[in-house]
């Protein structure tokens, strides 16, 4: 007649009551939560229970538990650092290829360079100017990859579409570990490369004040294929497991 329904232990009832708090600003970073008696006098629960809610919580990075004098539960918002960590063990669970991960960001950054350059506005433009000259401005072969990375960022951010741009920052983590982990950070070949990727993403910025479209996905296309081939090399068939296990 149906399927057997699954009530939720009260414990995850407490949490998702709590999860909502946070997640509606209710409840706002480094606040403290009400003390465990207010909160199962609130909640009509044991205390065990409410301890049991609070676990949950905390797998989720939603809170963090101090000891001491002045501990107690503690509230942090959803981090997009978190996110981008759990599907780095997802693909690694999915034996995903490092080739596959720089497709997704391909797929992702075309279009979005595409949709700056249609709707961008002075302000775009100053963010994106800002951010060539830091990239520019670093010598240190981390920060320039660091800042290399930002760069791509801040292009889908700027596009304007909330889900695209934490997908952007998902990657990102595990793109940014094949950059300093796979590619050479000195030497001629390394030099060129990034004297090459900074005239790219000048000629970008360009294409997007001039509001071409279609010259900027053509550009940005051939600059992450280019990247691609450079970085992974004859690692094409690495695995994230390889890269981060």
């Amino acid at each position: 007649m149906g399927q057997r329904v699954r009530v939720p232990k009260t414990a995850e009832l407490v949490a998702a009551d709590l999860r909502r708090r946070i997640i509606r600003g209710e409840l706002s970073e480094g606040d403290a939560l009400p003390s465990e008696s207010e909160l199962t006098t609130q909640f009509g629960v044991s205390r065990p229970t409410l301890r049991e809610a609070y676990r949950v919580l905390e797998s989720e990075s939603l809170i963090v538990i101090r000891r001491g004098v002045n501990g107690g539960a503690r509230v942090q918002p959803p981090r997009r650092e978190v996110a981008a960590r759990y599907a780095g063990f997802i693909l690694e669970y999915q034996g995903a290829s490092i080739r596959d991960v720089y497709e997704a960001r391909a797929a992702l950054e075309v279009p979005s360079v595409g949709q700056l350059a249609r709707k961008r506005t002075d302000e775009d433009l100053a963010a994106l100017t800002e951010a060539l000259d830091r990239y520019e401005g670093e010598c240190d072969p981390h920060g320039s990859i660091r800042l290399h990375g930002e760069f791509h960022q801040l292009v889908v951010a700027l596009a304007g579409n909330e889900t695209l741009a934490l997908l952007s920052e998902m990657l990102h983590h595990i793109i940014e570990i094949a950059n300093v982990s796979l590619q050479p950070e000195v030497g001629p070949s390394a030099e060129r490369a990034r004297r090459k990727t900074r005239k790219t993403h000048r000629k970008l910025v360009e294409l997007i004040r001039d509001r071409d479209s279609g010259g900027a996905e053509q550009l940005w296309r051939r600059h992450l294929e280019e990247a691609e081939g450079y970085v992974l090399g004859d690692d094409a068939a690495a695995t994230v497991l390889d890269l981060l296990g």
